[in-house]
């Protein structure tokens, strides 16, 4: 069956969105907008689009092409409206991260998927990451998780919205480990305390590094370190893990490198360890927004709840948002507080 598309973005991310909707053979891209009308129309030339419809106006582009459902691609401050207007023209929608900058906005966003029985879904592209896949699996065979910690480091120089962000890193960016986080352990966070900070160096407006712990159910501790203006040494985008339980220790280098060892003998100052063999990689494994698209797909066609629902994913957001303000108040901010 094929559906039609609406994607509403022309930027770097919408262009990477447009490649993947046009490759897709069940889908068919009807019409793209972006507030720049001749930004859209590059993006659809260089898409290698053909003869669809091209707009500002998000409401009238939608109730001409009558689409079978949106993507968005704009900026985060732009969520909520493109989302709360493409619900109630019938549209379900398949949204970028994160899904707002405020817990207000997102409220409102969920709010309108049960309103019109609507599907919302936030594309967490990083769960879609075999090699993550492995890491869960691996770290599920050390016991009961007690500790999860994570670093990330890269210093990227985007230009752009980015850089005048107040908080580039946690908002834009942590909400990905955030959600690895729940994704890895299993677990939603229940209180956090944050601390963000802007080194004199800094190419960006706002505080582009954080320390985070947080305290997930179960009594499970995460922690986060991390910087977007870390030159040289880099981490993966998927930053540098290391999972603790009750029988062993997990690492992944957030490339292909994994390691886990569990006890092997009750005695001893140190007590004898042997290693874990790596578990094999998923089989047909589609990776980062194609997979997105394709538990998307399956779910609009009556499949099971995508992960990045929207009542899910707004936990991970609650994380990000609580961070922020723990980091403001300087003190411990329940994540309750930022659903409540």
């Amino acid at each position: 069956m094929t559906r039609r598309a609406v994607i509403v973005g022309a930027g770097g991310m919408g262009k990477a969105w447009g490649h993947n909707l046009a490759k897709h053979p069940d889908v068919e891209v009807a019409g793209w907008v972006d507030l720049d009308a001749a930004r859209a129309t590059e993006a659809v030339t260089e898409v290698g689009l053909v003869g669809i419809e091209v707009g500002t106006d998000l409401g009238r582009l939608l109730a001409d092409t009558r689409p079978d459902f949106v993507v968005d691609v704009t900026v985060p401050e732009a969520h909520r409206d493109v989302t709360v207007q493409s619900l109630e023209a019938g549209c379900p929608i398949l949204g970028e991260k994160p899904m707002a900058l405020t817990m207000a906005h997102a409220k409102d966003m969920v709010a309108a998927s049960e309103r019109t029985g609507l599907l919302y879904m936030v594309s967490q592209s990083r769960r879609y990451n075999a090699d993550m896949v492995v890491y869960r699996d691996l770290a599920r065979q050390i016991g009961a998780l007690g500790v999860l910690n994570v670093d990330f480091y890269l210093g990227p120089h985007f230009g752009g919205f980015r850089d005048e962000m107040a908080s580039p890193l946690v908002a834009d960016m942590a909400i990905h480990t955030f959600d690895q986080a729940r994704f890895l352990s299993g677990r939603d966070a229940v209180s956090v305390y944050a601390e963000e900070f802007n080194p004199g160096w800094s190419w960006m407006a706002g505080d582009a590094n954080a320390t985070c712990l947080f305290e997930m159910e179960g009594g499970l501790r995460f922690t986060y370190r991390g910087s977007w203006v870390a030159e040289g040494c880099n981490t993966s985008w998927e930053g540098e893990w290391r999972a603790c339980g009750s029988m062993g220790s997990a690492k992944w280098d957030g490339h292909q490198s994994f390691a886990a060892e569990v006890t092997d003998g009750d005695e001893g100052f140190f007590r004898p360890h042997r290693e874990l063999p790596v578990p094999a990689h998923p089989d047909s494994f589609k990776s980062g927004i194609e997979g997105s698209l394709a538990e998307f797909l399956i779910a609009l066609d009556g499949g099971p709840k995508p992960q990045g629902e929207c009542h899910d994913n707004i936990q991970s957001l609650a994380m990000v948002c609580a961070a922020i303000e723990s980091a403001r108040r300087k003190e411990r901010v329940l994540i309750a507080e930022m659903l409540a």
